[in-house]
């Protein structure tokens, strides 16, 4: 599951912490001998390792070590937040270091790239020609800056790569017409997945009734942090087929992904296989642990960045093994212009599912049903060619589009705005 930063209840930080600074203010005038400040909390300590369950600070050797004597380990991310590329990065390096018998799996790539993956660990390609090979603005689609540091660690270290995930076309299948629809031949090897825990329900619950975020094309169903759910009426509604189909293609995802993950472990030498993956597939051990679990590999740890700004008090025993705090804030998101349609690639052709109301295309005159024939001079012959096209306009920018519709081929202009706003 992508995954946007995680929101945790910011108010009781902000106004603790402010009491907190009053406080030491306080203490250090304060004449009285037995006037000692309270020490911060772990968790406002960047660069410390946290117990969830506790709120104590851990060694970071002692982390390291633990977990570099695990079978998995599960290094979870919101996917566009730059720290959390970093701190795997950086983590991914120490386990290194104690067991450099290492496998790291990608959610990132479908197993359909996996001979990509090999030929760039070999050094038998350059960046450009990778991710071109890879169509890495179609499978994933995040800026690939983000990631490469971590490609080239294994390139440099020639730790195998794994292509984790499957064409996500056959999640959106799954979210549209559920699991049992989908004939077993067609569903890439993945064998039934093990059932949502109740907890796990009522998270996805959560998510499936502030926006139904299941989209067939582009980045598929989209992928989101549990926390980032309002909580307000998290009961999932057990009569509802749209929110069956939805967990049917969570499980969809975590399932394909334990078993490239159990596949690699058992490929033989005892490797410890490091998964690079988004926090909703990791958290509370629901997903991806809990199919390693029912494939038989118990032996799964969980590691987690979190944001100085939030308070231990909202971390609960189980959500990871171990949280590393990270700075607040971080970088901004590089801005990109956005379309605003949904696509999917057809046999007629890049066809648009759905066109977001005020965005760009709309304003074009764009409308669900017409195939995007060209873009800017180019043709366009799949979801990945248009996102790029997309992906190189600046803002304020106009991008002339050709599409098919009942037979006519019309002109079109895309006016993006100076901000780059709208959805793609």
């Amino acid at each position: 599951m992508s995954s946007p930063k995680p929101v945790w209840p910011r108010f009781l930080t902000v106004a603790a912490g402010s009491w907190l600074v009053a406080g030491l203010a306080a203490c250090a005038s304060d004449p009285r001998p037995d006037a000692v400040a309270e020490p911060p909390s772990p968790c406002s300590t960047v660069g410390a390792w946290v117990d969830p369950g506790s709120g104590s600070r851990l060694g970071y050797d002692a982390v390291i070590a633990t977990q570099a004597a695990r079978a998995v380990v599960l290094l979870g991310e919101n996917h566009h937040d730059r720290r959390h590329h970093r701190w795997q990065l950086h983590t991914v390096a120490a386990l290194h270091g104690r067991r450099p018998d290492m496998i790291l799996g990608f959610e990132m790539f479908p197993r359909k790239v996996q001979p990509v993956l090999d030929r760039w660990v070999a050094g038998e390609l350059t960046t450009e020609a990778f991710l071109r090979e890879v169509n890495w603005s179609e499978v994933w689609g995040f800026d690939a800056d983000l990631y490469l540091p971590l490609f080239h660690f294994a390139r440099q270290h020639r730790v195998p790569m794994v292509a984790l995930n499957v064409d996500r076309a056959l999640v959106a299948r799954v979210a549209r017409e559920g699991w049992d629809s989908v004939a077993a031949e067609d569903r890439e090897g993945v064998s039934d997945p093990a059932p949502a825990n109740e907890a796990y329900r009522q998270s996805l619950a959560s998510v499936y009734k502030m926006s139904h975020l299941y989209v067939t094309g582009g980045k598929g169903v989209r992928e989101i942090s549990l926390y980032e759910a309002s909580t307000e009426d998290p009961t999932a509604p057990p009569d509802d087929p749209g929110f069956r189909h939805f967990v049917e293609a969570q499980l969809t995802w975590d399932r394909a992904m334990a078993e490239a993950l159990a596949r690699a472990r058992r490929s033989g030498g005892n490797p410890l296989v490091v998964g690079i993956v988004g926090h909703g597939h990791a958290e509370h051990g629901w997903g991806i642990p809990r199919q390693l679990d029912d494939l038989g590999i118990s032996d799964t740890a969980v590691l987690l960045p979190v944001d100085r700004a939030d308070d231990c008090g909202v971390l609960a025993a189980g959500f990871a093994n171990a949280v590393f705090v990270v700075e607040e804030g971080g970088e901004p998101e590089r801005p990109r212009p956005r379309l605003g349609v949904r696509i999917e690639t057809t046999d007629t052709g890049v066809r648009v599912g759905q066109v977001m109301p005020g965005s760009v295309a709309e304003a074009a005159g764009i409308k669900a049903g017409d195939i995007v024939a060209a873009a800017a001079g180019f043709p366009v012959n799949n979801v990945g060619d248009l996102i790029e096209i997309v992906g190189r306009q600046a803002p304020g920018t106009w991008l002339p589009v050709t599409v098919r519709r009942g037979g006519k081929t019309l002109e079109m202009i895309a006016r993006f705005p100076g901000g780059g706003a709208a959805d793609r």
